[in-house]
């Protein structure tokens, strides 16, 4: 029996050794790693065997060996950028010598086997693996201009210059791979042995020994003319090469670590049943239509009971193989787009982050959802190479999410995808959150959009946004500033004039409720003279209006930007006053103007209007400058 211990074991032992050793036999950092990788794959389809010798790694290592020289290409020495010019030294002195030099002074240096060891290893008798040590030594004193006793200390300086520098994949990863690659052992040798019988004259092949995967491209159907011809079952010598498996995606382990409670695994599949919309605001089944590979996990508190309408507590990860990095950097962006522009009912962004150190590109979202029970969202995209992962939390109610322990478990997600073929940037453990402008979306990314707005009390119904269009009236403006955006101010024309009103249909509220935002770009200085002209017209709107009462709540001024906030309440009758909640925005050369009448009781509160005036002047850095 394959002992999983064990080989786990051994492979955190091993592997920084063997990584070391092929890649000063190559010069090549890269095919080193997957190299060793791959040897350790297909050490634990061999295990029973390997694992009842004393020293499993004679045999793993001479197989990190080959692998690495077959994959090492580009020059006959590969020499990595930015390395260490003492390392680089020993690189090049030790590609000028020959093949049998160069591996007994690794096998003695570096995996300190003994004399015998190491000639049966090379393959020659022992006499002549002493000779070759011998002048191997001296040559490459002689090239590093260093006595012979000083050059272990040479290969130690090379050994500490790679050790700890490369993310390896768990265990599980490379065992899951391995018994993969088993099981296609298997199926070759039965389907041939099956053919062998029938005489048809067909053979099964796997010539790659590439197993199954989860590939969603079609595969082009064998010519006609082709005559097939049998081939040799795979050797020992063609690894098992990892794609997109399942085991590469989050363990529930990672959730324990890092919430309260243990976790579970419900589900892993390929997304390919039903309509494949597995998270709140995802709009398509896959963010690549055109991706090699697709995994959907969905991850769940133990012991939790799931109860028909009641708020759940789950963590989905979503993860995608594009066919290179250009894609996988467009699938990065769509999935983003997704969540930061969500286009499901009643869903609020309330923030954007970006985990700092977390693979290619990442970043977080947080979203509520205002539908009852009450939901909120912490949504995490990040791009390793060509991998896109998403890891998509759950959390009942509206308190305030674990957003650095779900920034945690998306790095902890990158780091499995990170250390495979196709993975790029790794992560760090614990990533540090930095508040980001949040992403452009819309037809119009200068202005809000219904993702933006806040609920408004007792109205369960989603806003509705017009069209933006060119303004011939200004809704956004009170009747103390009448600012318009049409034609010019002092002299300079208003360029890109946008306004986009928002209400909710079908929720029985007064004609004047209402949310309007009208921006135009404007030359800085006209622009910053705007925004002066519409507080003093505001500061003084009381002493000529004895109806209008005007509160400013904030004021902010900056030669980047102005923000100024206010409360009006206009006496239009008797018995009936409005209110009416307006701010003024400037960034750089944009101006907006952002105006909200409740309908009585059915209202937002301060807060919520002054976080819209922060999102509305965020999105008003996206309106391009008038000289451009």
């Amino acid at each position: 029996m394959r002992d999983p211990e064990q080989f786990d074991a051994f492979y955190r032992d091993a592997r920084e050794r063997l990584l070391v050793q092929t890649y000063a036999l190559t010069g090549d950092l890269a095919a080193s790693r997957r190299a060793v990788r791959d040897a350790f794959i297909v050490a634990w389809h061999h295990w029973r065997k390997y694992g009842a010798l004393d020293n499993p790694e004679s045999v793993v290592r001479p197989h990190a060996w080959r692998l690495a020289q077959r994959r090492h290409t580009a020059r006959v020495w590969h020499r990595e950028k930015g390395v260490d010019p003492d390392v680089k030294e020993v690189l090049d002195a030790l590609g000028k010598l020959g093949s049998h030099q160069r591996r007994a002074l690794l096998l003695t240096q570096l995996a300190a086997v003994s004399m015998p060891e190491m000639a049966r290893e090379i393959g020659i008798p022992l006499e002549q693996a002493e000779r070759e040590l011998q002048t191997g030594a001296s040559q490459l004193s002689l090239a590093l201009g260093c006595p012979a006793a000083m050059l272990r200390t040479r290969f130690e300086r090379l050994a500490a210059s790679v050790t700890g520098t490369v993310r390896w994949p768990r265990a599980t990863i490379l065992r899951r791979a391995g018994g993969a690659r088993r099981r296609t052992h298997t199926a070759v040798g039965v389907a041939g042995a099956v053919a062998v019988v029938v005489g048809s004259g067909f053979a099964v092949t796997d010539a790659a020994g590439e197993r199954p995967t989860l590939d969603r491209a079609d595969a082009a159907p064998p010519s006609a003319s082709t005559t097939p011809t049998p081939t040799a079952e795979p050797t020992s010598d063609a690894p098992e090469p990892l794609t997109l498996d399942s085991a590469a995606m989050l363990p529930a382990s990672a959730l324990t670590s890092r919430y309260d409670g243990r976790w579970r695994v419900e589900r892993t599949g390929d997304n390919h049943a039903g309509t494949g919309l597995v998270v709140p605001c995802q709009q398509d089944r896959y963010a690549d239509p055109n991706g090699r590979d697709a995994l959907v996990r969905v991850l769940a508190p133990r012991g939790e009971q799931r109860e028909r309408g009641a708020a759940v507590r789950d963590v989905t990860q979503l993860t995608e193989l594009s066919s290179t990095k250009k894609a996988a950097r467009r699938t990065w962006r769509t999935a983003a787009d997704w969540y930061a522009g969500c286009t499901d009912e009643r869903v609020q962004l309330l923030a954007t982050r970006t985990p700092e150190g977390v693979g290619d590109q990442a970043v977080q979202l947080v979203l509520r959802s205002w539908d009852d029970p009450v939901t909120t969202y912490v949504v995490g995209v990040a791009r390793s190479g060509e991998y896109t992962t998403t890891v998509f939390e759950r959390v009942p109610g509206d308190g305030t999410p674990e957003r650095r322990r779900a920034a945690g478990v998306l790095a902890e997600a990158v780091q499995d995808l990170c250390a495979l073929d196709e993975g790029g940037t790794c992560a760090s453990d614990d990533p540090p959150l930095e508040t980001a402008d949040p992403l452009p979306v819309g037809a119009e990314p200068s202005l809000l959009s219904s993702v933006d707005l806040p609920p408004v009390s007792g109205v369960g119904r989603p806003w509705a946004g017009t069209e933006a269009s060119r303004p011939t009236s200004n809704d956004a403006a009170t009747n103390c500033d009448q600012t318009s955006f049409t034609g010019s101010f002092r002299g300079a024309r208003f360029t890109r004039p946008r306004t986009r009103t928002f209400v909710i249909p079908k929720a029985k509220l007064p004609d004047e409720f209402g949310l309007t935002e009208t921006a135009a770009a404007l030359p800085r200085k006209r622009a910053r003279a705007l925004v002066e002209q519409v507080r003093d017209d505001l500061s003084s709107c009381s002493d000529g209006d004895l109806a209008t009462d005007v509160e400013r709540i904030r004021s902010s001024s900056s030669d980047r930007s102005d923000q100024t906030v206010w409360r009006l309440e206009v006496q239009v009758s008797e018995n009936r006053t409005l209110t009416f909640w307006m701010a003024i925005l400037r960034e750089d050369t944009a101006v907006g103007q952002l105006g909200f009448v409740p309908g009585g009781d059915r209202t937002i509160t301060r807060e919520d209007f002054l976080a819209l005036a922060d999102r509305a002047q965020a999105r008003l850095q996206r309106m391009r400058d008038p000289k451009t």
